[in-house]
């Protein structure tokens, strides 16, 4: 493809203020989403005591795991569906317009949560699963247009760096939850005056929603700046075909663009002159000439694409089943630790279920973030998520191999909570942070956006498996040991195996099917799948003479008055350019 001018200068552009402010802007979205993904762990904790306490039991309200497994699994299922939906919508309606739509339905639904309509036990339980299933279509949304427009902002020597730092955000929205779970379970406790381990108090009712709705303060801090974004310029050229308006929309936020350095105004007559399509009669008429362009999941799609999407998918649905699997119930591991909950009330509870969380998030998830961040555009995606994947087995292995023998009694010993931090490390530093990169580099802008929800979406459906399947799976084979409610699993040792084979399997697959982006133009998956005319489908396109280029010559004018029209308007030092 030859190169369209304001594309090219993004590529080349030096980091500047904006760049910062998209970070946050997209990144706030995420920070969101790991907030109301993992506060709910804290949460159900409180509902249980309040929804299930019973006067006759000899412990506390706990809540059944049917419960648990349902309300997990509404907000995954939603996500599936939010990432199909407007993944497909971003590369349709826009990123833009979308982005902003995907953060209300958040902001609102996190209320909602909160809320949750009445204080009956059916009601509210069935209110709160309506709305974690809202809040997960709307956390779905978030993943693919945050990526696609980050990666579409930035420039090829750091684009890497800057859309894992999107992805970072995640780490502080995981210890927000925990910071604003202890304080509020800490001021409850305090307020109600310490009550005794089975005397819950009916504030605890109102606890569980402040920690819910305190999620839509970030939503509703950024959603000004996420309407105030303008669309990328990307989008705008390369679907919308206008690249004025690109240029000049890109000029606004990104002054310190050299448009003239990176594409003579020579070279680019030449290449409109070679990329000019025939007169639309001739196009009309004759079968032979008709440049038409493939849709998604077409035979020349898949044959172009079909390896990319497969890799992206099936390793981030490889990833989340382990990942998820530890994350979401992390009390199942970290029991020993704390005092048993017929020794604390329910604000105590909460708060050591969320200290944990802080911990981990401190010492390994957050730290494997940054370390992405500044190795992903040095070693490059594929070696780290090759790396990530083969740790993560490691640890796994580690602590599946002498856990019935060793670790079953031995959950204190310090080793044992390292080698639990270390897989969560291992994830972030490689494939949970490179599966929502490669995503947004392999494909054409066109389906740039459904292509990252595809992918996102196999991933949380992965995630679906983890956290509701592996919840079950680990519970022991003796009847008599199986906690109150579960039915008999495989036990946590075979279940820490298999979660290691699952991660070898992510690196094979990552080995066998995905490619390198490390310092690749995205505007390399246009050229790739455009502008080969050998490739056929059906009776055959001649694809020499490209759709992507009629943005370039919608008004009738000559090549020459169309650069310009396109040079002398441009917001970006008007001065240099006289053509």
């Amino acid at each position: 493809m030859p190169p369209i001018r304001v594309l090219t200068a993004l590529d080349q552009a030096r980091t500047q203020y904006y760049h910062f402010k998209a970070i946050v802007i997209a990144g706030m979205g995420l920070f969101t989403d790991s907030y109301d993904l993992f506060c709910i762990t804290p949460v159900m904790k409180l509902i249980g005591r309040v929804y299930y306490d019973d006067a006759t039991a000899p412990g506390p309200g706990v809540t059944p795991p049917a419960v648990v497994s349902a309300v997990v699994g509404v907000a995954l299922l939603g996500a599936v569906a939010g990432n199909l939906l407007f993944g497909a919508l971003g590369d349709r309606v826009g990123r833009r317009r979308v982005y902003g739509a995907s953060l209300l339905l958040m902001l609102c639904a996190s209320v909602g949560s909160g809320f949750s309509v009445c204080r009956t036990r059916a009601c509210a339980l069935a209110s709160l699963c309506l709305f974690r299933f809202l809040l997960g279509v709307a956390i779905g949304g978030d993943y693919p247009l945050s990526a696609t427009i980050m990666s579409e902002f930035a420039n090829r020597r750091t684009r890497g760096a800057f859309i894992a730092a999107v992805f970072s955000m995640q780490g502080f929205g995981i210890l927000a939850s925990s910071g604003v779970t202890m304080a509020v379970a800490a001021a409850f406790d305090r307020y109600t005056g310490h009550r005794a381990p089975l005397d819950t108090p009916e504030a605890a009712d109102l606890a569980w929603r402040i920690i819910l709705m305190i999620g839509a303060v970030p939503a509703a801090v950024t959603f000004y700046w996420r309407m105030a974004m303008p669309e990328t310029a990307r989008f705008t050229a390369l679907v919308e075909h206008d690249v004025l308006k690109a240029t000049n929309d890109i000029g606004r936020v990104l002054t310190d663009l050299d448009l003239l350095a990176s594409s003579p105004a020579e070279e680019e007559t030449a290449a409109f002159r070679r990329t000019t399509p025939p007169p639309l009669h001739f196009r009309l008429t004759s079968s032979s000439t008709t440049t038409t362009t493939y849709s998604l999941f077409s035979r020349r799609f898949l044959w172009r694409h079909g390896r990319d999407l497969f890799a992206c998918a099936s390793a981030w649905f490889l990833l989340d089943i382990p990942y998820y699997s530890s994350t979401l119930f992390q009390s199942q591991i970290y029991g020993p630790w704390f005092p048993s909950a017929d020794r604390v009330n329910a604000f105590q509870e909460a708060f050591n279920v969320a200290k944990f969380q802080a911990i981990i998030a401190v010492a390994s998830t957050i730290p494997g973030y940054f370390a992405a961040m500044l190795l992903i555009d040095r070693v490059g995606r594929r070696r780290l998520q090759m790396a990530g994947f083969l740790l993560m087995a490691v640890f796994l292995f580690a602590l599946a191999g002498p856990y019935d023998r060793y670790w079953r009694g031995h959950a204190t010993d310090a080793r044992y909570i390292v080698l639990y931090a270390l897989t969560f490390f291992s994830a972030n530093l490689g494939p949970n942070t490179t599966t929502f990169i490669l995503p947004a580099e392999l494909f054409p802008a066109r389906f740039r956006s459904t292509c990252h929800g595809i992918s996102g979406a196999a991933g949380k459906l992965g995630a679906l498996i983890g956290a509701i399947g592996f919840l079950w799976a680990s519970q022991e084979r003796e009847e008599s040991k199986v906690l109150a409610g579960y039915q008999p699993g495989i036990g946590m040792m075979y279940a820490l195996i298999i979660l290691g084979g699952i991660c070898l399997l992510g690196l094979a697959v990552t080995y066998v099917y995905t490619p390198e982006t490390m310092r690749r133009s995205l505007e390399e998956n246009e050229s790739d799948s455009d502008s080969d005319g050998q490739c056929q489908e059906g009776q055959g396109d001649f694809v020499g003479q490209r759709f992507q280029f009629q943005e370039l010559t919608e008004v009738a004018k000559s090549p020459a008055s169309m650069v310009s029209s396109h040079v002398s308007s441009s917001p970006i030092h008007p001065h240099r350019f006289s053509v």
